[in-house]
């Protein structure tokens, strides 16, 4: 299942949740950066915006609270761990619940990515993109 060794696994599993996170978001990032550039034609700064709408803590928050049961068991470990860090800041525009339930999200997605569990990370993303775009945050933040 996972694409890394015993000692790579037991490294990334001793990594603090917030250097998890730290990758997990850049992932998520690009995953989003990424699909929105396959499905839309339009301005690099219009494509930013609507990125933001996914990545941004409170719609992270709102993913995370609604995938927490598609977890296995491992998962919600790690997630529990990204929730309960203390980050050094919050930005300014975030609510402290919305920013931890988005930390947790991005550490689970950051230890998957390094475990090379891909599949399951995709299966994750694309989940956490469907919520979003369910809501209809996207198209009504850009109108």
């Amino acid at each position: 299942m996972n694409a890394v060794d015993e000692n790579s696994l037991k490294h990334i599993k001793q990594l603090s949740p917030l250097m998890l996170a730290f990758v997990g978001d850049s992932v998520f990032d690009l995953f989003i950066r990424s699909r929105l550039a396959m499905r839309k034609n339009e301005s690099p700064h219009k494509m930013h915006i609507k990125a933001t709408s996914y990545v941004k803590a409170e719609a992270q928050g709102r993913i995370a609270l609604r995938l927490y049961d598609m977890l296995d068991d491992e998962e919600k470990k790690i997630f529990r761990r990204g929730r309960n860090s203390n980050p050094a800041t919050v930005p300014k525009n975030a609510d402290m619940t919305d920013y931890r339930h988005a930390t947790a999200l991005e550490t689970v997605l950051g230890y998957l990515y390094l475990t090379g569990n891909y599949g399951r990370l995709n299966k994750l993303m694309n989940a956490a993109a469907g919520i979003i775009e369910q809501e209809g945050a996207v198209d009504s933040e850009n109108k």
